[in-house]
């Protein structure tokens, strides 16, 4: 069953369980990050000079989450109430976002261009995992505030 959207409080609701939702799963993601010592990187898209700067990385990183976690919030309002369904596409959605984030968006704005050649995918492939649990939290973060 979907739902749809009936008004633009409805809307605003779900943009801001949705970015509540990102935080959550960023919040774990970035500690995934920074465990692999690559939270450093995010700092990287505000220019070379931010590289490794952890605070403002994390900052970034936070705020990513949440824009991106709203986005989830308007797309969540379409495919369902369950817990499943919910997961389900935040794990969609965390996959789409491994293959928008560091293959095509990141290293364009840092002067290395796509990286969706073999090579490129392999280095990814370590964010993916973090890419898909941000996904799943936010999923479930997501159920959890629309029926608390």
């Amino acid at each position: 069953m979907t739902t749809t959207i009936s008004s633009s409080t409805e809307v605003s609701s779900n943009l801001t369980r949705g970015a509540i939702a990102g935080l959550a799963g960023g919040a774990v993601f970035g500690v995934m990050m920074s465990m692999m010592g690559m939270i450093g990187m995010i700092g990287g898209l505000l220019g070379e000079g931010m590289m490794g700067n952890i605070p403002v990385s994390w900052i970034v990183h936070l705020i990513i989450s949440a824009i991106i976690g709203a986005g989830f919030g308007f797309v969540a309002s379409y495919v369902g109430p369950s817990l499943g369904t919910l997961i389900g596409a935040g794990l969609g959605y965390g996959l789409l976002w491994w293959i928008l984030g560091p293959l095509i968006i990141m290293p364009s704005m840092m002067g290395m261009g796509l990286q969706l050649s073999g090579e490129g995918i392999a280095n990814a492939l370590p964010s993916l995992w973090g890419h898909l649990i941000y996904g799943g939290i936010t999923g479930f973060t997501y159920h959890w505030l629309t029926n608390r």
